[in-house]
């Protein structure tokens, strides 16, 4: 087959180490250990019977959730059987394309409780969250609130008398909604409510421990009323119980609130915290993990693009009588090579936020609050930059596949669909972005010299520094002109009326994140060459450039109005771009192979690895339920019918 040939024929003619690349990627201490670790583990999932996926697009909700259960289950059972470590199970469920309940319990609940639950919280609950013994979520949005946390109705009011909490529902519209895990999994949650002190003082949201079901037999505790809330868009986290909750003065003992920081005395007298925002650890926490997650979903989504698009031919005929590689194309690899790199930045970037986490959580736990600001600033621009740029590139990726990419069995619609949400949850993105826009101004206000990475680019603001004008080929010029960019519209914020500019906010927010970006890919660039052989590193480079001058030139109206460059470098730049597409194009392949991923994992009939797609999709067709009767049994009942009453009307 032709197809099997373009992909062997692209494949040879990648000049990188895609082993050396792929553990570049994956790198964290020993990155082929890293890799090994993965295969390992992947290779016992794919093999058993329960992590099959030749049904999955055509089971029912309930169904899913059930076979989520089960999936999660059998993970935890291989562990104890194959004595896997903590990081075997993480590695086990990241190579799972469900989006899973127990996902929650880990990215949300545990960390939370072990970072700000009381030293007496811990001693009884701790070993019980880590082994499982109990299932959590984390209850914050409601359904007339979400983004908006500090207007959160839910009360926790301390009774004095009997040293306990009363939690407490007084509204509709304080349901807890949206919750994964919560409808029917959940047996316990960390809960978001307004700590109403004796005499009815308001300290605003808090956070408590509480326990939702029973041990026993997983009834509903007395006081609490909850469920699921139905089906989501498009069918996307189709395995995940969102839920809703409410709370009839329903009461736990004094020591469940969080209060490693903020506290209640046995009097009712208040402690407040070092922080105000120390609260909001676990949303900070999953929003860095979001980070991982979106470089994780537009590398799949952007393999299985790459690698259809080598192997599909449509058009003119070449002197070999065959029509063209639909990759070869400017308008396609235009539009798929900068989402590859793209890619790249985002699963590095990832990569280094939890390192950054790690450091933020170990300096929190000892006391020191210093990097709590630049933190939550970071993790919300970024949160909105990474979540808003995946879903506009998966959605590109599967328009580059034509028509069979609206199929399920091309895997991107699924990827679309469980990722949608990401844009909206842990943060409204427009809300997320006055957060930015409120922590930049701020800092314009700072000395120099104690501005943070996040805000660094704010030292060009200084008397006596001039717009540079840029090399395309040089990227400490091009991350010094995104720099200026942020300056600037900064700078233009702090002047400026709100009311007058209705997205002066959002292109500021964009504008600091991809400084940020800009200047860890520096960063990256610096690594891969001290790190990899020149060859390679040099395509890594390219594949970086690439990300930024598409950074430019995805916000050229902002640095024409700046007057950051003129009219005439557009069309340079742009030729830049294309220059840089074309000498990638021969490592597209090589370079999406070093995404490490396998066939079990994309369930993509466009983006197998041999290239044989015609014939996979042609294999995926084949087990539709409504092919396995020649006359299907909605003839009897209404095509029968229709017809008879066709041929009748025929004949007045």
């Amino acid at each position: 087959m032709q197809n099997t040939v373009d992909m062997t024929n692209a494949r040879e003619s990648a000049t990188i180490d895609v082993a050396a690349v792929r553990n570049f990627l994956t790198y964290d201490i020993d990155g082929l250990a890293r890799w090994e670790q993965k295969q390992r583990i992947e290779k016992v999932l794919s093999s058993d019977p329960m992590f099959d996926k030749t049904n999955r697009p055509f089971i029912t909700r309930t169904e899913a959730y059930s076979r989520g259960q089960r999936m999660t289950n059998r993970i935890y059972q291989l562990e104890q059987d194959l004595r896997w470590s903590k990081g075997d199970t993480v590695v086990a469920f990241s190579v799972l394309d469900d989006r899973l309940p127990s996902g929650l319990h880990s990215d949300a609940f545990e960390p939370v409780i072990s970072g700000q639950g009381s030293p007496a919280l811990l001693d009884k609950y701790a070993k019980l969250v880590v082994t499982r013994s109990i299932l959590g979520c984390y209850l914050q949005t409601e359904l007339g609130h979400g983004s908006n946390v500090a207007q959160l109705e839910t009360t926790a009011t301390f009774i004095p008398q009997t040293q306990e909490f009363e939690i407490h529902s007084p509204t509709l519209t304080s349901t807890k909604w949206w919750i994964g895990a919560l409808g029917k999994t959940a047996t316990h949650g960390v809960l978001q409510a307004k700590l109403i002190l004796p005499g009815g003082k308001d300290m605003g949201p808090h956070l408590f421990f509480v326990p939702l079901r029973s041990l026993e037999d997983h009834k509903l505790l007395p006081g609490i009323i909850a469920g699921d809330i139905g089906p989501k868009a498009l069918n996307g986290y189709v395995s995940v119980d969102n839920g809703y909750a409410r709370f009839d003065r329903y009461r736990i003992p004094k020591e469940n609130m969080l209060s490693k920081f903020a506290q209640v005395t046995e009097d009712g007298t208040y402690v407040k915290p070092p922080h105000s925002k120390l609260s909001y650890g676990g949303m900070m926490y999953i929003r860095s993990g979001m980070i991982s997650h979106s470089g994780s979903a537009v590398a799949r989504a952007i393999t299985i693009a790459i690698r259809y698009a080598t192997v599909r031919r449509q058009g003119e005929r070449g002197p070999d009588g065959l029509e063209q590689q639909v990759i070869t194309y400017p308008s396609v690899h235009g539009r798929l090579l900068p989402i590859l790199s793209r890619a790249y930045v985002y699963v590095l970037l990832g990569r280094n936020m939890f390192k950054s986490f790690g450091t933020f959580s170990r300096q929190l736990a000892s006391g020191n609050m210093s990097m709590l600001p630049e933190m939550h600033a970071i993790t919300s621009g970024l949160k909105v930059l990474c979540t808003a740029t995946i879903m506009d590139d998966i959605e590109s990726a599967r328009r580059s596949m034509g028509g069979h990419g609206y199929s399920a069995f091309a895997g991107v619609g699924k990827l679309y669909a469980d990722y949608l949400p990401s844009v909206t949850f842990e943060g409204e993105n427009f809300v997320l972005d006055k957060q930015v826009v409120r922590a930049a101004l701020k800092a314009s206000k700072d000395d120099t010299s104690s501005l943070s990475p996040f805000s660094r680019y704010l030292r060009l603001l200084h008397p006596g520094k001039e717009f540079p004008v840029p090399s395309w080929l040089d990227p400490t010029e091009v991350v010094l002109l995104l720099e200026w960019r942020a300056a600037v519209l900064v700078q233009d914020a702090a002047e400026t009326d709100d009311d007058s500019d209705t997205s002066l906010t959002q292109r500021v927010s964009k504008a600091v994140a991809e400084a940020f970006v800009a200047t860890q890919v520096l960063e990256m660039i610096s690594t891969a060459q001290s790190s990899l052989r020149a060859e390679d590193a040099l395509v890594l480079k390219g594949l970086f450039m690439l990300y930024l001058l598409s950074t430019v030139e995805g916000s050229l109206a902002d640095f024409l109005t700046l007057n950051l460059i003129k009219g005439d470098q557009t069309k340079s730049l742009r030729k830049a771009i294309s220059k840089i597409c074309r000498e990638l194009l021969p490592n597209a392949i090589g370079l999406t192979d070093a995404f490490g991923i396998s066939d079990w994992e994309l369930d993509s009939a466009l983006g197998v690895y041999d290239g044989r797609v015609y014939e996979a999709l042609w294999a995926r067709v084949q087990t539709e339920p409504l092919n396995q009767t020649e006359v299907p049994e909605a003839y009897e009942e209404s095509i029968k019918p229709i017809l008879a009453r066709g041929r009748q009307l025929a004949k007045l």
